[in-house]
């Protein structure tokens, strides 16, 4: 990616939109950029640099959101995925991963479709279910990419506010990014090229996730479900098509 490249500014532009999902949905900005990513920089240094720059905008968005996130659930969450994160690296060299993410992904787009036409689930947040939803996200995080969507269909499932699902999507991030980095780092993962890219990359995706946070905070709670079941939808779609 050369100085002033037509590379630059298209990675620059989808860093800035991924920004803006990032900061008003709290979810999202890691599919936005993977796709085109891979295709600049390949698949190794997409992976390390999106990582790099999600750490340090969720350390942008915590401080605003950490008394609404509800740890009960987040923090166990977040431990079963960083435990099981090895179990999904086994799997990545094991299995075939894109059989594992389209399955996973065909059962998120029934899943919001369903969320879109109203169901909430009534039962509360169970611990076994938190757990047995963090460990798959963790699984899926490091065998396809794919981690969010157990997450975002569960806690967009029940009848949490706007703001605490915002809330918790960021919590989650930053349990989950810390154990992913320091994995991909001890594995030597983590390249100059990806360092020197997401430096490039950061000050508009976080002027971008500044935007949207203010976005945030003027939209409606309608808005900011159908914004975040279009993604999860679309998440799902990625999944099985990409």
């Amino acid at each position: 990616m050369g100085f002033l490249s037509l590379e630059l500014f298209v990675a620059l532009g989808i860093a800035a939109a991924a920004g803006l999902m990032r900061g008003f949905a709290g979810v999202g900005s890691g599919m936005l950029m993977a796709p085109v990513f891979a295709i600049l920089f390949g698949p190794v240094q997409t992976v390390a640099t999106i990582i790099l720059m999600e750490i340090v905008v969720t350390a942008q968005l915590l401080p605003g959101v950490r008394r609404e996130i509800d740890w009960k659930v987040i923090g166990p969450m977040g431990a079963a995925a960083a435990l099981l994160m090895p179990v999904g690296s086994w799997l990545l060299v094991s299995l075939d991963p894109d059989l594992i993410a389209r399955g996973i992904a065909l059962v998120v787009v029934a899943f919001s479709v369903v969320l879109m036409a109203g169901w909430r689930y009534e039962g509360g947040k169970k611990l076994w279910a938190t757990l047995g939803v963090g460990g798959l996200s963790g699984v899926l995080m490091a065998s396809t990419s794919l981690g969010n969507p157990p997450v975002m269909a569960y806690l967009l499932s029940s009848r949490d506010a706007a703001a605490t699902n915002r809330a918790n999507f960021t919590g989650y991030f930053a349990v989950t990014l810390v154990a992913l980095i320091a994995m991909m780092a001890v594995a030597g993962l983590i390249g100059v090229d990806a360092i020197a890219t997401a430096a490039i990359l950061l000050p508009v995706f976080m002027a971008g996730a500044w935007v949207g946070s203010r976005l945030f905070r003027r939209s409606s709670e309608a808005l900011y479900r159908r914004v975040a079941l279009g993604l999860l939808f679309c998440v799902g779609m990625y999944g099985l098509l990409r």
